[in-house]
C-alpha cells in the first residue's frame, strides 16, 4: 500500500502571499459551478474566468469547484475576482499544509486532506482541498480532478435533503462532513487488510506479509498525521463563534466533530493492532526458530555418543580387543542402535520431543 501526494516545490525565501511553483500533475484547471436556490439549478463549466464575477454577486447559492491549483495565473485571477487574500492563495498553492482554519473578514477558509483508495494501485491518495466560504458562495480548491463529492452533487441536482433550501455556510458544512465520512471507507479497507494479515501470521508468518505490515503502519502513520489537526479544526467549528456560520450550521458541526473523534479512536486501535500483529510476528519467526534449533539440537545430542564410539575405533592401534572379532563390526552397529534408542525414549519421557 502506497501513498500519493504531489511534490511541493515551492522555494525557500520568497515573500508572504507568493504564490509557490508546483510541480505539475498533469491536470490543467478545470472549473465546474453550480449556482441553485430551492426553485433552480445552473451547473456548467466555466473556460472564461471573467464570467465568475457574477457568481460573486448572485442571489443564488454558487459553489465553484477549481479543479488543478499549479496554475498560478488562474488563482492570482480568481482571487482578483473574489478578493481573496494573498496569504489564503498562498496556502492554496501550497501542497501538503496542516489542517486548518482561518478567518478573512467575510471569507472563511479551511484547508484539509481528502482521502481516497485506489483499489487498482493499491495505495491512498492525499490530496489537499481548500475551501473558502463567503457570503453566497464557497470555493473550492482541489490538486487534480477526481474527489468525493458526487454524494452532494446529486442532492443538489435532485433537491433531496436541505441542500438546496439552505445558504452557503451549510454547503461549507456538507462538503467538510463528506470529507470526514470518507476516512470511515479509508479505515474499513485497512481494517480488511489487518484481518487478513492476522490471517496469514497464524497461518504461515513470510517476508512478505511483513512488509505489508510496515506499509500498513506507515499509512496509518499518514492517516494520524491528516486526521489529528482536523480535530483541531472542528472544535473550533464547535466551540467558536464565526460571522460566515449561522447558529444552525454550526449545530451539524458537532456532529462532524464526534465522528472525527470516532475516526481516531478506531485508528488508535488500528496502530495498537498492526504494533501486535508486529510482536505475533516476532513470536511467529522465533518459535518456528526454537522449534528448528531443538530438531537440529536432538540430532547433534544423539550423533555425540556415536561420534566418540567411531572415534575410538577408528584409532589404528592393532592391540584393540574388540579388532579380531568377526562379529564386531555388528555388534558396534547393534551398540548405536541401542544409544539411539535410548536417547529417543528418554527425550520422549522428558518431553523434549
Amino acid at each position: 500500500m502506497r501513498s500519493v501526494r504531489p511534490h511541493n516545490t515551492r522555494k525557500a525565501g520568497l515573500s508572504p502571499g507568493t504564490l509557490a511553483e508546483r510541480e505539475s500533475i498533469g491536470t490543467a484547471a478545470f472549473i465546474t459551478i453550480m449556482s441553485y436556490n430551492e426553485a433552480s439549478l445552473e451547473e456548467r463549466n466555466i473556460t472564461n474566468l471573467d464570467e465568475l464575477k457574477q457568481y460573486k454577486t448572485s442571489d443564488k447559492v454558487s459553489w465553484i469547484n477549481i479543479d488543478g491549483t499549479e496554475d498560478s495565473e488562474s488563482l492570482s485571477k480568481i482571487g482578483e475576482i473574489f478578493n481573496l487574500h494573498s496569504l489564503l492563495l498562498e496556502d492554496i498553492s501550497i501542497a501538503g499544509q496542516r489542517p486548518k482554519v482561518d478567518d478573512f473578514d467575510d471569507q472563511l477558509f479551511a484547508t484539509l486532506n481528502m482521502l481516497s483508495y485506489d483499489d487498482k494501485k493499491n495505495c491512498i491518495s492525499v490530496e489537499q482541498i481548500s475551501i473558502v466560504l463567503g457570503p453566497n458562495y464557497v470555493l473550492s480548491f482541489q490538486e487534480a480532478g477526481g474527489d468525493v463529492f458526487d454524494p452532494n452533487r446529486f442532492r443538489i441536482r435532485t433537491s433531496k435533503g436541505k441542500l438546496r433550501k439552505s445558504p452557503s455556510d451549510y454547503l461549507f458544512y456538507t462538503l467538510i462532513d463528506t470529507i470526514v465520512d470518507n476516512y470511515f471507507l479509508i479505515l474499513e479497507k485497512i481494517g480488511e487488510k489487518l484481518e487478513d494479515i492476522e490471517d496469514a501470521l497464524i497461518a504461515e508468518p513470510t517476508e512478505d506479509i511483513l512488509n505489508e505490515l510496515y506499509s500498513i503502519k506507515r499509512e496509518l502513520i499518514l492517516l494520524r498525521r491528516s486526521i489529528w489537526p482536523l480535530r483541531e479544526v472542528l472544535m473550533k467549528f464547535e466551540r467558536e463563534e464565526f460571522e460566515q456560520i449561522s447558529p444552525t450550521t454550526q449545530t451539524y458541526f458537532k456532529d462532524v466533530y464526534d465522528h472525527t473523534v470516532q475516526i481516531i479512536d478506531t485508528l488508535e486501535s488500528f496502530r495498537d493492532l498492526s504494533g501486535g500483529m508486529l510482536d505475533l510476528y516476532m513470536s511467529s519467526i522465533s518459535n518456528k526458530m526454537n522449534a528448528i534449533m531443538k530438531v537440529l539440537t536432538v540430532i547433534s545430542t544423539i550423533f555425540i555418543p556415536l561420534s566418540f564410539l567411531a572415534g575410538v575405533y577408528g584409532m589404528n592401534f592393532e592391540n584393540i580387543p574388540e579388532l579380531k572379532n568377526k562379529y564386531g563390526y555388528y555388534i558396534f552397529l547393534a551398540s548405536c542402535f541401542v544409544i539411539i534408542v535410548s536417547m529417543l525414549a528418554y527425550f520422549k519421557k522428558k518431553k523434549w520431543l
